[in-house]
């Protein structure tokens, strides 16, 4: 099966708002094996919308509609989709009690417009939505599976997950399964993971194996059908241990890890305590440990030295060290560690400095950085990077390689890891 997301509101073309929901629904869709070659998006024009319809089409066997099922003129995605493929819209009483229901709660009157909101298409399978008001749908005509659905993220994600996607799961395997497990890894480049995995991607077949690069991470989805779901994972794990034979060192974490989750993990699993002291960073490294619930348990404190006489008078750090050397500098990061780690009297200190960008600064290029890392009463270790990114995104990079190298240090020192 070969979809196409199309999403409809002028906004988006309007750039007021960003287009998510294909990114999100693309994912699902991958987890099912399901191709999607175009991302469509066209403004709240009835004709445009039908032209845009005739074309995607002509190119995909499943249509999934985003926005414009709402109660004013503008949202007109479902009228146009009725009126292309020859059917009325109908009333649809569940949906149209709900929305009364919706408003009798608030206390507000409900105005005549949001009985639209209740309109489905004749023939159609109703999609409930539990966080808004107009339904969605799945019609089906000839050889065209058409699935609507409204345009919040709050309404379609939980709409698309527990609505649509099972149903176009079943529709896929004739009451089979499908079932996927993505891999993550950290500190090998896209290119260099596929060669080497180029032999497994080669000859896929089910399970499917499908690389993803972002941020500076590698990802390879592993999907499998199978009639049961303890098969398909019994194909999966098969295929997991052809690739970590292969490439298994550099992976970190599997589905929704991330590099902050599982160092925070490592962490509290080994009652560790951690410190860190940012320039460049800003205190990035300590608010990306501070998403992941329970850190409180882990990360004690930190300080933020953006210059050079705050490195000083923070943190103790000589001006001898940053007159010879400079603040981007190994030595730099590895007394920025230990004096952090000192300070709050952690088992691990962490330094981070470095040029972000976009001018070069202390005479290094843009993008160079150096993270320090001292554990316990251990000699500091530094690492240097050479990023090449926005500035932002150097800043997030650097975060990502703290976390990373730590893990490292922290495995080759004995310390227990989750896999």
């Amino acid at each position: 099966m070969n979809a196409e997301i199309l999403a409809v509101g002028s906004e988006l073309l309007l750039g007021q708002i960003t287009n998510t929901n294909a990114k999100f629904i693309s994912s699902q869709l991958s987890e099912l094996g399901i191709n999607v070659f175009y991302h469509t998006v066209v403004g709240d024009n009835a004709k445009r919308l039908e032209q845009a319809i005739e074309v995607a089409e002509s190119r995909a066997d499943l249509i999934i509609f985003s926005g414009g099922l709402g109660p004013t003129k503008d949202d007109l995605t479902k009228e146009t989709i009725a009126r292309h493929v020859g059917v009325q819209l109908k009333m649809d009483e569940v949906a149209l009690t709900y929305i009364e229901q919706f408003f009798a709660k608030r206390g507000r009157s409900m105005t005549d417009n949001n009985r639209k909101q209740a309109l489905v298409l004749a023939g159609s399978e109703v999609l409930a939505n539990h966080h808004g008001m107009a339904p969605g749908m799945i019609f089906k005509k000839d050889q065209h599976t058409y699935i609507l659905l409204p345009g919040p993220p709050k309404e379609l994600e939980p709409m698309f997950q527990f609505e649509a996607k099972p149903k176009l799961a079943a529709m896929l395997n004739d009451g089979g399964t499908i079932a996927s497990h993505v891999m993550r890894f950290y500190g090998i480049g896209e290119a260099e993971l596929e060669v080497r995995v180029q032999a497994i991607l080669d000859a896929q077949t089910n399970p499917t194996v499908a690389p993803l690069a972002s941020d500076g991470e590698v990802t390879l989805r592993v999907t499998a059908k199978a009639p049961t779901e303890q098969q398909a994972h019994q194909l999966i794990d098969a295929k997991v241990a052809e690739i970590q034979a292969l490439v298994g060192d550099y992976q970190y974490g599997v589905n929704d890890d991330s590099l902050a989750s599982k160092t925070v993990e490592m962490l509290l699993d080994n009652e560790l305590t951690i410190a860190a002291a940012e320039s460049l960073t800003a205190g990035l490294f300590q608010s990306e440990l501070a998403e992941i619930p329970g850190v409180g348990n882990a990360l004690i404190g930190g300080v933020v030295t953006y210059t050079a006489d705050a490195k000083v008078k923070q943190l103790g750090i000589a001006q001898k060290l940053i007159d010879t050397h400079g603040v981007v500098s190994s030595e730099c990061a590895a007394a920025m560690a230990s004096a952090v780690r000192e300070k709050f009297a952690t088992n691990i200190g962490i330094g981070l400095t470095g040029e972000a960008g976009p001018t070069a600064h202390d005479h290094q290029p843009v993008g160079t950085v150096w993270i320090g890392i001292a554990i316990n009463d251990e000699k500091p270790l530094t690492y240097l990077l050479h990023l090449s990114g926005m500035r932002n995104t150097n800043r997030l990079r650097a975060v990502k390689f703290a976390c990373h190298y730590l893990m490292q240090q922290l495995e080759e020192r004995g310390y227990k890891k989750r896999y």
